[in-house]
């Protein structure tokens, strides 16, 4: 239900997908693991936010001297252009500023800035934002966009996932640092995983992977309607829903990246690997690729100086230092890759390093 819901929301563009705070913070920590310094100094864009509601808001606002940053820069999508024909009631926050503008409250995006202590109270934090509407929607590719896109060292935030590519491509073209959120299927897109096979751009610390039971969850707005077999409503009202198949894009350095796959040997997965069509079957050889079909990623070899097809899901634990990507889903007919007349589902072609 989960993945099409997913599916559902894309083709209609209705994709208002809000992360949640503790999915920021838990995703964050993981480059200050690493690197205490990853945000030191930078100025970051959160474009495509909820605002002054946003979680990227919040997180990066209320940690903004703990991460050491420059500046923080969000920026809104007005709802009217959404198209989603759906009347809400701005938010108390820009009701009760004095910048609030009755008539521009729909059809302007906004823009949030942080980067000083404009009250005084000894520390910078969410109640030193300064917010103002843009002269337009905020359509992350409109000019004012850029301009704050050129003017930032990272951006950070979960784009709606119908426009993933334009986005990716929007955010290198500036040849900037990011971390954003998109679905597994994105990993597919002929326009992505070139990047991904040259090390430009790599799965972020959590990819579809479950955290207390629960893949990744998102808040939805009240009017979406909710048909996920993973879904809540808070007692506020709230509504939630549970995605597989979903996670963080990075070109920022993580640990996780760097940990090897501990891997039997290509003898030692034929006996005593715990999928029997490893034992049973042994490693079959691509119909039209020189290369062994590898069909879950703890069977891979880590002996076998050939190539090797395996899952997309790989690249969840995918070590550069470990394997190297060839290419994908292709043999050299540009067909499909096949055994026995068979495709299996989307292959990565690897090698080990040496």
């Amino acid at each position: 239900m989960g993945r099409r819901t997913l599916d559902t929301a894309h083709k209609s563009k209705n994709d208002e997908f809000y992360t949640q705070y503790e999915d920021v913070e838990r995703e964050v920590n993981s480059y200050l693991d690493f690197n205490v310094n990853t945000f030191k100094d930078k100025v970051i864009l959160c474009p495509c936010d909820d605002g002054e509601e946003g979680s990227f808001t919040k997180y990066f606002s209320q940690n903004f001297e703990k991460l050491g940053l420059k500046k923080l820069i969000c920026t809104t999508y007005a709802h009217e252009s959404k198209g989603l024909g759906v009347e809400i009631e701005p938010s108390e926050y820009e009701k009760k500023s004095e910048k609030f503008d009755k008539n521009k409250t729909m059809t302007h995006g906004k823009v949030f800035i942080l980067e000083s202590d404009k009250d005084n109270s000894g520390r910078i934090d969410f109640e030193d934002i300064e917010w103002d509407y843009l002269e337009g929607d905020g359509d992350f590719r409109s000019e004012e966009v850029i301009k704050l896109r050129d003017e930032s060292d990272i951006i950070i935030t979960n784009p709606p996932f119908s426009l993933f590519r334009e986005f990716m491509a929007w955010i290198m073209e500036a040849k900037k640092q990011f971390l954003i959120l998109g679905n597994q299927n994105a990993i597919t897109y002929k326009d992505v995983f070139p990047l991904i096979m040259n090390n430009e751009i790599w799965l972020g610390c959590r990819f579809n992977e479950r955290v207390n039971g629960k893949n990744l969850t998102y808040r939805v707005p009240y009017y979406y309607n909710i048909n996920a077999c993973e879904s809540d409503i808070a007692e506020n009202g709230d509504k939630y829903i549970t995605v597989p198949g979903t996670g963080w894009f990075t070109n920022l350095d993580h640990g996780k990246r760097h940990q090897p796959l501990s891997l039997m040997s290509l003898n030692d997965n034929l006996k005593f690997s715990k999928h029997s069509i490893v034992r049973e079957n042994g490693y079959k050889k691509y119909d039209n690729y020189d290369a062994i079909d590898i069909p879950f990623v703890d069977a891979i070899p880590n002996d076998y100086d050939g190539d090797m097809g395996v899952p997309i899901t790989f690249l969840g634990k995918y070590c550069p230092e470990q394997f190297k990507i060839i290419k994908f889903r292709k043999g050299n007919d540009d067909k499909d890759l096949s055994v026995d007349g068979k495709c299996p589902y989307f292959r990565i072609i690897i090698r080990r390093v040496k």
